[in-house]
């Protein structure tokens, strides 16, 4: 089951303000292991594949640093197609001596860092949804210990030579000012409710564990971010047809959301001014 292309609604690339994009490009490039697919005075597009964006940043002109207890963003996660490709980069990190979180999430497994600018950076692989236990719509999810040495074990014959081909933007994690009304804009573009954590709820198309997870972690009515400033600037929520997306479009406006067309698809932004772009994959 491909839970990132059609008949699903994924995530797509993700765009972030950076303080200082050169520090920035060398840390996607070498840590991360993204290749830059385009690059201009302020501005890079970084892929996997060579071809495919995955991750636009771009240094403003009077970008202002990051602050604490606002919406935005808490992470972005690059989903990789094994567990011997996120062996393959565990060993790449300690070589490196990068620090890092990491947690057994029962669906996947998953490791923690930041950028720079304090981006937060998810890197993980699926269990089989084969294993995920569902009951009554809602998947089991934990934060567990992540057994490591097996992962590692699993990619002994594999190298680091950057990200996979195949990876591609796993989900979304966001934070957000308030979770009812933020639960039903993202109903409204298609996502429903599959795992409720404490101040936090996590959303999916087709059954996926989570496409977008939300939370309430910076403060209930934790205000927007100023225009600018490090951090989330958008990211793209892909569609199987005009159809389905048009369907979102009216629901999001019934809900007195504003949208706006930017030619290549549509622009709008959460209750938390979380912005995104709505485009047929």
């Amino acid at each position: 089951m491909n839970f990132h292309k059609a008949p699903q609604i994924y995530t797509g690339e993700v765009h972030l303000n950076v303080m200082d994009l050169k520090r920035s490009i060398q840390f996607y490039q070498e840590i991360i292991g993204f290749k830059v697919l385009e690059e201009a005075a302020n501005k890079a597009v970084l892929t996997a594949d060579g071809k495919t964006p995955l991750l636009i940043i771009e240094q403003p002109e009077n970008v202002t640093p990051k602050m604490p207890h606002q919406s935005g963003l808490y992470h972005f996660a690059l989903l990789l197609p094994t567990r011997a490709d996120l062996g393959a980069i565990i060993k790449h990190f300690i070589q490196l001596q990068v620090r890092l979180g990491a947690s057994d999430h029962l669906v996947s497994e998953a490791l923690y860092l930041s950028d720079p600018d304090g981006n937060g950076i998810e890197i993980y692989t699926d269990r089989d949804p084969s294993v995920w236990n569902w009951d009554n719509g809602n998947v089991a999810m934990s934060t567990d210990p992540l057994d490591g040495e097996s992962i590692i074990a699993e990619s002994a014959a594999q190298t680091w030579d950057g990200l996979p081909a195949e990876t591609v933007m796993g989900h979304v994690h966001l934070h957000v000012a308030h979770l009812p009304e933020t639960e039903k804009f993202y109903n409204a573009l298609g996502f429903e409710v599959v795992t409720n954590y404490p101040q936090a709820l996590f959303m999916s198309n087709g059954k996926y564990h989570h496409h977008l997870g939300l939370n309430t972690w910076n403060g209930v009515g934790a205000p927007k971010p100023a225009t600018g400033s490090v951090g989330l600037q958008s990211f793209a929520l892909v569609y199987p047809t005009e159809d389905v997306l048009n369907e979102a479009l009216v629901k999001v406006e019934a809900l007195g959301g504003k949208v706006e067309s930017n030619g290549s698809g549509f622009v709008t932004e959460d209750p938390s001014g979380n912005r995104m772009i709505l485009r047929v994959g």
